[in-house]
């Protein structure tokens, strides 16, 4: 007797190959039967007229603190993922020491937009080994779920205070004893940041950007000794193209490690297809060398709402750090400074156009909190500065001045147009990507890219008919989960487990973003609805129905070895 049958689906496995109608039958959260199953079952589905897909896979996530307020990990569930990986970019919250709970907070709160009253207000904070976190949260979870180990949580434990400098030896004998307890408590790898848009609370540099290249190559090489690992890199130089010293560090660490290194993040414009093939090249070079990077892309367009408060993204750019570093009241007074706007106009200038956040006169202000504002909400800063005959710059800072810089901003969308979505579909074929990047439960403020999922099928198959749908799913599952060497996910086939998306193709894919009120401290994140997905199983069991959490917490914390096989760059390269 099958737990449930999927009655004559459109099966699309993963592999690439042809959609086929048929059935497909589980029991005991596996699938055991695929095509035409007459087998009894306890529950069964009607398919019909609807794709049944492997769950969708989505390696780069931040819901490492989300998850004890919202183990259903949403949104992301509800756009058909059913496995994900966090601690990324080097900002996991374990390990942990009790006096760097405060500096881990503000941390994420500065670079990963997460609200810091919902960090105080929803997660205990009250372990210290990896193993501890674990514990918290196994078994509450409705996806599959795994984490990495973070450099700058590490380092933090480690150094405290100290961790804006150079580590001693037994600093880093200390540093490399917690990455090898983590990983052998079932972290699935290593993550870190060399990204000058990565600064904490204080607008410093995250621990991680502190470490010597020795350093880094050290915490790479633990990698090897655990089974099922893999490596994660928050680069420097991703915007305007890598140096040869991006390279070799890339490709060492790859080699220290043995294992791929995946990037985040290759953004992709057909007004500068330069730039995508200069980030690839990287790719090409380190093989080379008998190393693997691979570049993580988002099949979509990329929205963000920023603001001079948080002044994430702008602090990015050239000779803008330091003012971003200061406190409000001191960057409001910098930012009336004459001097200091010509500083930074001079910086923006250096910037690559792909960089959007120095194209002033293509911001919308998106929302206002003055009288004097409210007439501007909606237009661009180049509207308002040709009306006003004034410079875009100071157009942009006096009207963030009067809302104490708490207007919101969204730069010009890039890369939307049809020469840019046709490079892009190049980009998910290459061998040298993976889709993800999703970033869901990080930039709550700015921005909600869980849906790329959807957003690939809505618009990348359906719309614009870029790619058909078996290859999308193929990149949606079956790529991600044999780079990071998912153990039984990412296909549907007899004795895999049985996590299942079931949508209308007709139908799939995402509603605008808006604004949320439903986290912890009654504070507010960007969220996209699904559209078109019916129905959602993890491990068996039924997590989403028509859009609705069923309840079910049936998801795996995955365990690096136990849930995962090793992948080395030559094993991978084939993939």
């Amino acid at each position: 007797m099958l737990d449930t049958l999927l009655r004559g689906g459109t099966i699309v496995d993963g592999t690439g190959g042809p959609a086929r109608v048929g059935d497909v039958g589980v029991r005991d959260g596996r699938i055991v039967a695929v095509g035409d199953v007459d087998e009894p079952a306890t529950r069964v589905v009607d398919a019909s007229d609807r794709v049944v897909a492997p769950g969708f896979v989505d390696i780069h996530v931040h819901y490492d603190a989300q998850v004890f307020w919202d183990p259903a990990l949403t949104p992301s569930v509800f756009h058909g993922v059913t496995t994900v990986v966090g601690g990324n970019c080097g900002f996991s919250i374990a390990p942990l020491a009790p006096s760097e709970a405060d500096y881990l907070m503000r941390m994420l709160a500065r670079v990963e937009g997460m609200p810091l009253e919902t960090l105080e207000k929803g997660v205990p904070w009250d372990w210290t080994t990896y193993e501890e976190w674990r514990s918290r949260i196994d078994g509450t979870l409705a996806v599959n779920a795994g984490f990495l180990v973070g450099h700058s949580a590490i380092r933090r434990v480690v150094m405290g205070e100290r961790s804006y400098e150079h580590a001693t030896d037994d600093d880093l004998a200390e540093m490399l004893r917690l990455t090898h307890e983590s990983l052998a408590a079932g972290a699935l790898g290593f993550s870190t940041s060399v990204s000058a848009a990565h600064n904490d609370g204080d607008g410093r540099p995250v621990p991680s950007r502190n470490a010597t290249r020795d350093e880094l190559l050290a915490l790479c090489a633990a990698l090897r000794d655990h089974v099922g690992t893999v490596l994660e890199l928050a680069p420097t130089g991703a915007a305007r193209g890598f140096s040869d010293d991006d390279f070799l560090l890339m490709s060492d660490m790859s080699l220290a490690a043995q294992r791929p290194l995946n990037w985040n993040l290759l953004a992709v414009s057909a007004a500068h297809p330069e730039s995508c093939e200069l980030q690839l090249a990287i790719s090409t070079r380190a093989e080379a060398r008998g190393a693997q990077v691979v570049a993580l892309t988002l099949p979509d367009t990329i929205r963000t709402r920023l603001t001079l408060l948080c002044g994430v993204g702008f602090d990015a750019m050239p000779q803008w750090d330091d003012t971003m570093a200061l406190p409000p009241a001191a960057r409001m007074e910098a930012f009336r400074n004459p001097e200091v706007r010509r500083r930074l106009r001079e910086g923006a200038a250096q910037c690559p156009p792909i960089f959007t956040c120095c194209n002033f006169p293509g911001i919308t202000i998106a929302e206002t909190f003055v009288p004097e504002n409210r007439a501007y909400s909606g237009r661009t800063v180049g509207e308002i500065a040709r009306a006003q005959k004034r410079d875009p710059l100071d157009v942009l800072l006096d009207i963030a001045l009067a809302d104490d810089l708490r207007t919101g901003l969204v730069p010009a969308v890039d890369a939307d147009d049809d020469a840019s979505w046709k490079l892009r579909a190049e980009v998910w074929r290459d061998d040298r990507t993976v889709l993800g990047a999703s970033d869901a439960g990080a930039h709550l403020d700015m921005m909600c890219n869980a849906g790329f999922t959807t957003a690939l099928l809505g618009k990348g198959v359906r719309e614009k008919g870029l790619l058909p749908i078996e290859e999308a799913v193929h990149q949606l599952t079956d790529v991600p989960a044999r780079l990071y060497g998912l153990r039984g996910r990412g296909r549907i086939e007899p004795g895999l487990l049985a996590d299942l998306v079931v949508f209308d193709p007709e139908t799939v894919g995402l509603t605008a973003e808006y604004t949320r009120r439903d986290l912890p401290g009654d504070a507010e994140r960007m969220y996209c609805d699904a559209l078109g997905v019916d129905r959602v199983f993890v491990n068996g069991a039924e997590v989403v129905d028509h859009g609705e959490h069923t309840g079910a917490a049936p998801g795996t914390l995955l365990a690096s070895g136990r849930d995962t096989d090793t992948v080395t760059p030559k094993a991978s390269a084939a993939r």
